[in-house]
């Protein structure tokens, strides 16, 4: 570590934390753990989350619940009243870098963000809100479970099987996933100095992390990406002795597991069935092989055939783990001593701060009254956050060497804040998201036709190299030398093939980062197994919480990847910090794997700390009673009574709300009902009487009623009608996008705005395949007879592709 940065690259970043919930608390917790000073102010009865418990274990006067000393580590506490403290609250403002604020809070009320950036414009101001600061729904109410079914997420990719409503990912990853887009825009405003109001809607992180570029597909396809749900399959099947998840992500991996299974007279390569509709169809033979065999006896062989597979995690088997104790992926919580993850993300030669005790309620008040922020001289704040890019990224160049979603993610934020991405792929294994576009390889330039991967490359350039040539490494390692970051998301075998580690890099890139998203690290008996978002999403424990408790769980099969991304993208911006004040370049492993234990972190805490296995319960969950999905008097676009609002119920008022909106009957004025306990009792009855009342009306009836008595609604809307929504069309969270070969088509953009822009993010549609092939190559000295002669004389770069492998989705 260079002086100065003992405490983790962010030493001497100064946050005050005026938020409340999970999505702040766990954005300054990652800030936490990257070395900056966190101050969190709280009203004199403390942030709610201090008594929180998703089980509903009691915690006693004056202690605090298991998940806030979690969140808390390394953090400092002051109590301030609102009506007397101003001008001690305005003080550490004035000595801070930064601010993140949410609602909540009575102290958060008296600061709003918009007056904190006018009193002081030196400052990164972050909100998180459920909609956004501005637009027609700025104000309403909101929940984690209503902001899935307006983002689309509820029904997601086709999850769940349709003889019941659809149903929302469990564990509250929708607020864990703002926490961490909410902490990188943080430190990426710290790159250009701050001074601006980031506007971050939970809305928009929700769609960019449960849905998968809908919109685009839509547009760009005329069809959604699934119209009706259906269980994947295997999926997540009962084996002889406890739960597994097998998947299919690609035609081989069908391939393979018919000959796994036995059943090669399955493999159809000219079958006109996707892979999913061919192992839908035979469902009842392999659920009947997995039960037939042990969990490990399926994993060796699956795992043998280069299948992606996981056990099943949840809150009470999930540290027993082999993968995670070779890997030593959970400590010991600092201060009350229950078990909780590790660091989502490790780095070398950089370090994170390891997690100090989460503070008691007002521990530092006196020491802050006293000293304000230590070390700090109001003086320097001008120079220390000199205004000196437009955009965070502007002048870095990243080779983006990832594939499919979990790492393109990562590089297409940093592509949409001024960085230049270099996007390499080969002709004879392009990016995987060309291929699940299902379009005929008949059709003239077939693997320009994508929407995902048109979703997810805005703004890069692009490179083909044949990497198993000589040729193609001896280019890849002169790339490398004009780079300051590598990024690659391929199983670590991959590299080892090609002899890239990041001793390689630096041979060349002295002050090279080198950030690898391998699905299940670098070490570990997993190490080398595929993994798709399926699988992490299994074995990290988010799956056991998803679906019925009667049934199998159902795989959300989308969190697993953005999550992955924006976790990586963190990580490398600390990664960045370090290398500008040491001039060192940093090896960063930011496991898929890791990323998703941090936000199902709440399983494991809550039985290492309460002896309480978290279930799954359908439309129901801790944070809300009532808590469901109710069918409407409407049919859908695909002629089915398959319309749903979401009723979310967090508070006594918000109860009183609900019965107002009612009209007040005689079964909702029963006084067992005014407290969330006696809610939860008669949960039941509830669900009767408001699914009787939705069933006459219209969605849009439904959400006017409740909305105007401040009730958590929703409509369940398909993904592909996001665009609807007026609040997203107010804050221009789709823009158009023109394509040499496709039609101006919506794309989704950042989950946040800024005072300070950029007024359009997509400045430039995805490249076609090897589109910057010869810019690139003449940048690292090639002639235009040696660019030619690369690809005329074996393949090495070209800008068609030469395999064909299209049997996915």
């Amino acid at each position: 570590m260079g002086p100065g940065i003992v405490n983790g690259p962010l030493d001497g970043f100064v946050v005050v934390d005026l938020s409340s919930g999970i999505a702040g608390a766990y954005c300054t917790k990652l800030l936490a753990d990257g070395g900056a000073e966190i101050i969190k102010v709280e009203a004199p009865e403390g942030d709610p989350l201090r008594q929180w418990s998703a089980s509903g274990a009691e915690i006693a006067t004056g202690d605090d619940g298991a998940l806030f000393s979690y969140l808390a580590c390394s953090k400092h506490s002051v109590v301030a009243d609102p009506d007397t403290d101003e001008d001690f609250v305005n003080a550490l403002l004035a000595d801070a870098d930064a601010v993140v604020w949410s609602r909540g809070s009575t102290i958060a009320e008296a600061f709003p963000p918009a007056e904190i950036h006018r009193a002081h414009p030196h400052l990164t101001v972050t909100a998180i809100t459920p909609f956004g600061l501005e637009g027609p729904w700025k104000d309403r109410p909101a929940t984690e479970f209503t902001l899935q079914a307006w983002s689309g997420g509820i029904v997601g990719l086709g999850r769940g099987s349709p003889d019941r409503a659809p149903v929302f990912v469990g564990g509250q990853v929708g607020d864990y996933l703002t926490g961490a887009y909410a902490s990188a825009a943080t430190m990426a405003s710290r790159m250009r100095g701050g001074a601006e109001l980031i506007d971050l809607s939970m809305l928009e992180c929700h769609i960019l992390g449960l849905t998968y570029y809908p919109v685009t597909y839509f547009e760009m396809l005329g069809r959604p990406w699934r119209d009706a749900r259906r269980l994947t399959v295997p999926g997540i099947a009962r084996a002889k002795d406890g739960l597994i998840d097998i998947g299919c992500g690609t035609a081989q991996q069908w391939f393979d597991l018919c000959a796994m299974t036995g059943h090669q007279d399955w493999i159809d390569e000219e079958s006109p069935l996707s892979i999913t509709e061919q192992a839908n169809d035979k469902s009842d033979d392999l659920y009947a092989w997995v039960e037939s065999q042990t969990v490990d006896e399926i994993r060796d062989l699956a795992t043998a055939f280069r299948i992606p597979n996981a056990p099943v995690a949840n809150g009470a088997n999930i540290e027993s783990l082999d993968h995670f104790q070779a890997r030593g992926s959970f400590i010991s919580n600092p201060r009350n001593g229950f078990t909780q993850p590790g660091p989502p993300y490790r780095m070398q030669p950089a370090q994170l701060r390891p997690p100090q005790p989460a503070p008691r309620l007002g521990e530092h008040t006196n020491h802050y009254r006293r000293n304000r922020v230590p070390g700090r001289q109001c003086g320097d704040l001008a120079t220390r956050n000199s205004i000196s890019r437009q955009l965070p990224f502007e002048g870095l160049r990243v080779l983006d060497m990832t594939t499919f979603w979990a790492g393109p993610s990562c590089t297409h934020m940093l592509a949409m804040l001024g960085a230049e991405v270099i996007h390499v792929e080969s002709t004879r294994r392009p990016d995987g998201t060309r291929l699940i576009a299902g379009i005929p390889i008949t059709e003239e330039q077939w693997w320009e036709k994508s929407p995902i991967f048109s979703g997810l490359n805005t703004n890069k350039k692009g490179l083909t190299l044949d990497l198993q040539s000589a040729a193609g490494r001896e280019l890849l390692m002169r790339l490398i030398a004009t780079c300051d970051v590598i990024v690659e998301n391929f199983t670590p075998r991959v590299l080892d093939q090609i002899g890239l580690d990041f001793a390689a890099a630096q041979a060349v890139r002295p002050d090279v980062v080198m950030l690898r998203m391998p699905g299940f690290g670098l070490d570990g008996p997993w190490r080398d197994n595929p993994a798709f978002a399926y699988v992490i999403e299994a074995a990290s424990g988010i799956s056991w919480l998803t679906g019925y408790p009667d049934r199998n769980p159902y795989e959300p099969y989308s969190v697993g990847d953005p999550n992955a991304g924006v976790h990586a993208l963190n990580a490398l911006l600390l990664a960045l910090e370090h290398r500008r004040r040491t001039g060192q370049g940093v090896h960063i492993e930011a496991a898929m794997v890791d990323a998703a234990l941090n936000i199902a972190a709440e399983q494991l805490i809550e039985y290492s700390a309460y002896g309480a296995l978290l279930q799954r319960d359908g439309n129901r969950g801790p944070t809300a009673a009532p808590q469901n999905l109710y069918r409407t008097n409407e049919t859908d676009e695909f002629g089915r009574r398959d319309c749903w609002v979401a009723v979310a119920v967090a508070t006594d008022e918000q109860w009183a709300g609900l019965r107002d909106a009612l009209g007040r009957p005689d079964w909702a004025t029963d006084p067992t009902l005014a407290t969330a306990g006696g809610r939860r009792r008669h949960h039941d009855l509830i669900d009767e009487q408001l699914n009787a009342w939705c069933e006459r009306r219209t969605g849009d009836k439904i959400v006017e009623a409740l909305w105007s008595h401040g009730v958590p609604v929703a409509k369940v809307m398909q993904p592909h009608r996001q665009s609807e929504l007026p609040q997203l069309a107010v804050r221009g969270f789709f823009e158009d996008v023109d394509h040499p070969v496709n039609a101006c088509t919506p794309h989704s953009t950042l989950p946040f705005t800024s005072t300070r822009g950029p007024d359009r993010v997509h400045v430039q549609s995805a490249p076609l395949l090897g589109q910057h092939n010869h810019e690139v190559l003449t940048e690292l000295g090639l002639s235009d007879k040696d660019i030619d002669d690369l690809e005329a004389k074996g393949g090495v770069i070209g800008t068609a592709p030469a395999m064909h492998d299209t049997k996915v989705g």
